[in-house]
């Protein structure tokens, strides 16, 4: 979705730099992804024109562009001479999708390019340069430019997909005020045209007939907008549709109103029929196609395209413009199995607001009738407006059962009101009403994503971290099971839910549930246990120089391919060394003790007995071991099949602790959640030569006083030199606070380094 700021600010009142409407909307989850404040073409005035040296077309201009030095511009057009006042594109600015260059035409420097009307899209003049008026400015903007907003669309927000939509969310996070448009209702025009709609898939059609126009251009506001963000403007009647589309998110169509025979119809197509689109492509259609048609057949596919027969011409003269909803799923539908894909089918299948398409209608009519002239001879509107009545019970004491944190109740209704909720009180419960552009809305738990979405993510995260108490509001056996094996020093790990086929059949041999479509080759199956994932995870990190790991997944496997045929497996998996390497002695690495004793933990005083008997295909045939109580087996462990290891290029040893069910294991008693950090720590090395008496807590203490960041500082080398000195070597954990970059490190390094060497006379160890 790209829209300009000066469009914007039609909605919004506001003196926010574009910078911070960007970061604004990144924070409230529209990502905008890129922001273009372009370099706009200049009136300049050509005081030498003289042919080119080496060809009979070309000249060589001498313009003053009010910098009070001349530039050299070669230029082909055959209205170029002295005096003309044109529009001059310098080095930077982008004409056409193309950035200007200083370059050499023909062996002559040209720095800068004079401009057509066409290549400053604002006509289709291409015949020569554009003829300013003799008093402009020289030096001054030629034509209006825009900054351009451009973001991506997630598919549960439509009403992002309008300008609209976009200031009331801005309005609602405080950027500025809305700025509610004073549009016109729809007016019904009795006429000798009507509509009929023949398929439920068609809940409102609008239309509107206009005769007597005129085919001119758009004014220029409309028609510089649609070229910032990259729609070549046509002429008046097409850009208002175009434009409306991004105003309001309300897709229309123009028809050439001399080509269409009799009443409009929307119904669905005839097995077969043939239809040929704007582009002169036919396409066969099926019985799930929504068409609009007349008496002679299809005009258009209902939401994707228009047709060739009844679109407008530059000899149009009576025009019929359209607007209505159209069902989601069958304009996909269509769009997909044609391979079409529109801005219409674009806002279409992921839902427009059913209330606007009179409104909409109404306002491209009086923007078309401004422009061309005409009358509206026929106004009809089918079918039904009213949007779906949607009530959700929320009360405000759900948002902390939801986020764990509180805001209060009146903070709360002010920013549901602010986004256009509407608000009745029952008891202590709010009856809402979401309003009729907000489709996603109809549970609860999106009520609370708006919620925290403008009051601040970075607020909720920043009380969070000072919450005190043990309560939590996820205090289930699931949570209990993952911060228990949290405090011990296993990180979670969440992979996709598919399988490999090859690869699981290696691992075990339980049954594979194969996947018809699957979005990779590497995941043909549906999950039938947790070790693929992490496996996986072992080897990725393992070629990226990170062998130690300690992981844990809890999910869902499949049993089958009917539903209900799943259950919940926890699987750990530990590789490489128990701990950081360290002076007081060697680091060991894990075995499968360490498993089992994650197991014990979980299992919380069961009484158990181990067998060795049949071990998996995954595992070690004498280093494995079964936790049974009885007959039933609880768990597994043990370290993983050379064999295995190496089909899937690990290196490092592993040891794997698997419960098939969850079902077996108790719930935990856990204390409070340890606190998540924002940004990862990192680590780095030093060694440094000293005294032989001085301690190493002294270069400890000071390396940790040489930046705030710096949280842990651990000696793990230390050894005489035999020459009156020893050698110290430890480790500095710094904990960032922001991203940082490896200037910021290689500070940190030197502050380290010069605060040693000064306070503890040492001396940097090079080898």
């Amino acid at each position: 979705m790209k829209w300009t700021y000066n469009w914007l600010k039609d909605y919004l009142k506001t003196d926010a730099t574009p910078e911070t409407i960007a970061d604004t909307l990144t924070r409230i989850g529209l990502e905008v992804e890129d922001l273009q404040s372009p370099v706009s073409p200049i009136a300049a005035k050509i005081v030498e024109c003289k042919p080119h040296e080496n060809s009979d077309h070309l000249h060589v201009l001498m313009v003053d562009d009010g910098s009070g030095t001349l530039r050299q511009v070669v230029c082909g057009a055959p209205n170029a001479r002295t005096g003309l006042v044109s529009a001059l594109a310098i080095p930077g600015c982008v004409v056409g999708g193309m950035e200007i260059k200083s370059g050499k035409l023909r062996g002559v420097l040209s720095d800068g390019m004079m401009c057509s009307g066409k290549e400053l899209g604002i006509s289709e003049d291409h015949s020569g340069i554009i003829e300013l008026p003799s008093d402009t400015k020289i030096g001054s903007p030629a034509l209006e430019t825009h900054v351009v907003f451009d973001a991506g669309i997630t598919p549960n927000r439509p009403d992002y997909l309008s300008v609209r939509g976009i200031a009331r969310d801005l309005s609602a996070a405080g950027v500025g005020t809305y700025l509610a448009p004073n549009d016109p209702g729809f007016q019904s025009v009795s006429g000798s045209r009507s509509v009929v709609i023949k398929t439920d898939k068609c809940r409102t059609y609008n239309m509107i007939e206009i005769h007597g126009i005129n085919m001119l251009p758009s004014d220029k506001t409309i028609a510089s907008r649609l070229t910032a963000i990259g729609i070549n403007p046509k002429n008046a009647p097409v850009d208002a549709t175009n434009y409306i589309c991004y105003d309001m998110a309300q897709p229309m169509h123009c028809f050439d109103a001399d080509e269409i025979h009799g009443d409009i119809i929307v119904r669905m197509a005839t097995p077969g029929e043939k239809f040929t689109d704007l582009f002169d492509t036919e396409h066969e259609l099926s019985e799930s196609d929504m068409v609009i048609a007349d008496d002679k057949g299809v005009l258009a596919l209902a939401g994707v395209i228009g047709g060739a027969r009844g679109c407008t011409t530059e000899n149009t003269r009576n025009i019929i413009l359209e607007s209505a909803y159209f069902d989601p799923v069958s304009v996909r539908k269509t769009a997909k199995r044609l391979g079409i894909s529109t801005d219409s089918s674009y806002r279409f299948e992921r839902g427009i607001d059913p209330t606007i398409t009179g409104v909409a209608v109404m306002r491209a009519a009086k923007i078309i009738m401004n422009a061309c002239g005409g009358d509206i001879v026929c106004s009809v509107a089918a079918g039904t407006d009213i949007k779906p009545d949607i009530k959700i019970e929320y009360t405000p004491g759900y948002f902390a059962t939801k986020t764990g944190f509180d805001i209060d109740s009146e903070t709360q209704k002010n920013i549901l009101l602010s986004l256009g909720y509407d608000i009745k009180t029952r008891g202590t419960k709010w009856i809402l009403t979401p309003p009729s552009f907000r489709i996603d809305v109809e549970i609860p738990e999106t009520v609370v994503s708006d919620l925290v979405r403008i009051y601040g993510y970075e607020k909720i995260a920043t009380a969070m971290t000072h919450t005190t108490g043990t309560a939590r509001p996820h205090d289930t056996r699931e949570m209990n099971i993952k911060t228990l094996l949290a405090s011990r020093g296993l990180n979670e790990c969440r992979s996709f839910g598919f399988g490999n086929l090859a690869t699981e059949q290696l691992l075990s041999d339980r049954p594979n549930v194969a996947i018809s479509n699957p979005i990779t080759a590497d995941y043909d199956t549906l999950r039938n246990g947790l070790l693929f994932g992490l496996l996986m995870s072992v080897s990725n990190n393992e070629k990226r120089g990170f062998p130690d790991l300690n992981l844990f997944e809890y999910g869902v496997v499949f049993d089958g391919d009917i539903p209900g045929m799943e259950h919940t497996s926890l699987c750990i998996v530990r590789t490489g060394s128990t701990s950081p390497k360290h002076w007081t002695g060697r680091n060991r690495s894990v075995d499968i003790y360490d498993v089992k004793s994650d197991l014990i933990a979980l299992l919380q005083g069961q009484r158990f007995t181990v067998s060795s008997d049949n071990a998996p295909r995954w595992a070690h045939p004498y280093r494995y071991g079964a936790i049974m109580q009885g007959k039933n087996k609880l768990a597994e462990f043990g370290e993983l099949h050379p064999s295995v290891a190496k089909k899937l290029r690990i290196k490092t040893n592993t040891v794997i602790a698997i419960i098939d069910d969850v079902k077996v294991l108790p719930s935990p008693r856990c204390g409070r959640q340890p606190t998540l950090l924002d940004f990862q720590p990192i680590t780095r090395d030093f060694a440094f030569i000293v005294n032989t008496d001085t301690p190493s807590e002294k270069l400890t203490s000071v390396a940790r006083g040489a930046d705030s960041r710096i949280v842990d500082v651990v000696v793990f080398d230390a050894f005489d030199m035999g020459d009156g000195n020893k050698s110290i070597a430890f480790t500095i954990t710094i904990q960032p606070t922001d991203n940082m970059t490896e200037s910021d490190l290689m500070q940190i390094q030197s502050s380290v380094i010069g605060l040693v060497s000064k306070k503890c006379n040492a001396q940097i160890r090079d080898k």
